[in-house]
């Protein structure tokens, strides 16, 4: 059987391997520390399992509109309002099966073969993936460290040429943790503006920010944002909802159409019971997310002075998401036989750079408890003492 090419050339996720493989250990009795994941180690909140069971119990389980149930699309409408300061309709509104989901929609209602897209490095895994599957061609844009990992506007306009299509912004981004200001946010728009080059703006952690930086939403920056922006959030990292499987994003009008029609067809709506989970997250008591972040912050500032307290070893402090992007290359080693030895031989799983573009790198999540953090951080210290 022939295998289409698009399919043969997509690189497996490392992030989900190295997950895979630290429970496999875990459920055959080793103690294994794992840094590996990117969800909340917490439960979804009581009210919102609430609402989808009671939903269930009345017999919500049917087909919905394939971009969403009304109610909760006018509630993301408020919200982006409210929270973002942008102004879309509940028409410019797609629900979709996660923030995932969202991202691929956008792309390949946006992209054709053979245009470019910018992706700054390191980078979420599965942007470049989704870009090859639309035929188009990732072009990764590597930054700089002493940048806090964040794209300036010049690198963009020196990756430009005339095939770019998109850039791709992830803020508080996944795996550095980097949050953009409104002023770097809006050099980046003005060279967008000149090209009419589309923002894929993936916002999904925006309410988890910490210290004194601001979550700001591309679309906000300006008018001329606003139309070249899709905007990409969901439900899974602020409200612990991964395995729910909803997102959405928000469009101008015409981008948003044509997406809805491309989501009916390959698709359908996402699931109904989610979704009235959903509505209850955005309407219910946001208690629960300042609880989330408040713990997470705790572990941030933990794990960040362990590490630069470790020889060979640095780390710029994260201001959003819940991951720490630590530079190991004084180690001389690659991220990848670090990351594979360190599991080996210390039993603690990270994620290896390489899977977001950056050899140099290792991600280590901190969605786990403090006792877990302090033991595997004790075990990478002495596994580093022998290197």
């Amino acid at each position: 059987m022939d295998i289409a090419s698009r399919v043969k050339e997509l690189s497996p996720s490392l992030t989900l391997a190295i997950d895979s493989k630290a429970k496999a250990m875990k459920a055959e009795g080793i103690d294994v520390c794992s840094f590996g994941a990117g969800e909340p180690d917490f439960d979804t909140p009581e009210h919102i399992k609430a609402a989808a069971m009671a939903s269930l119990e009345m017999g919500f389980t049917k087909y919905t509109p394939s971009s969403g149930i009304p109610e909760l699309r006018q509630a993301i409408s408020d919200k982006l309002k409210a929270d973002n300061q942008i102004d879309y309709s509940a028409q410019q509104v797609i629900v979709s099966n996660g923030a995932k989901h969202s991202c691929y929609n956008a792309i390949m209602a946006v992209c054709d073969p053979g245009d470019e897209v910018i992706i700054p490095a390191p980078y979420w895994v599965s942007y470049p993936e989704m870009v090859k599957l639309a035929g188009a061609i990732p072009v990764i844009v590597p930054t700089k460290e002493e940048n806090n990992w964040k794209l300036t506007a010049e690198e963009f306009e020196n990756a430009m040429t005339p095939r770019t299509k998109m850039l791709i912004i992830n803020t508080p981004g996944n795996p550095t943790g980097s949050v953009y200001s409104r002023e770097e946010l809006a050099a980046i728009v003005a060279v967008a503006e000149e090209e009419d080059i589309t923002i894929l703006s993936d916002e999904i952690y925006e309410k988890l920010v910490y210290d004194d930086a601001k979550h700001v939403s591309v679309a906000s920056v300006s008018a001329e944002a606003y139309d070249l922006t899709v905007t990409i959030n969901g439900f899974s990292k602020s409200y612990a909802m991964t395995g729910w499987r909803l997102g959405y994003l928000a469009a101008p009008e015409a981008l948003a159409k044509v997406i809805d029609s491309f989501q009916s067809h390959s698709t359908s709506n996402p699931c109904s019971f989610a979704q009235k989970g959903g509505l209850a997250a955005l309407k219910g008591d946001q208690q629960c997310v300042t609880d989330m972040r408040e713990e997470f912050n705790l572990r941030r500032e933990y794990m960040h002075n362990r590490l630069n307290n470790i020889a060979r070893v640095s780390a710029v402090k994260p201001l959003g998401a819940f991951y720490v992007l630590a530079n190991i290359s004084g180690l001389g080693m690659t991220s990848e036989n670090f990351a594979d030895s360190l599991l080996t031989k210390a039993k603690v799983a990270v994620v290896p750079g390489i899977a977001f573009g950056d050899a140099r790198t290792v991600r280590l999540s901190y969605a786990a408890g403090l006792d877990v953090i302090k033991n595997g951080l004790d075990r990478i210290e002495e596994f580093c003492k022998g290197i």
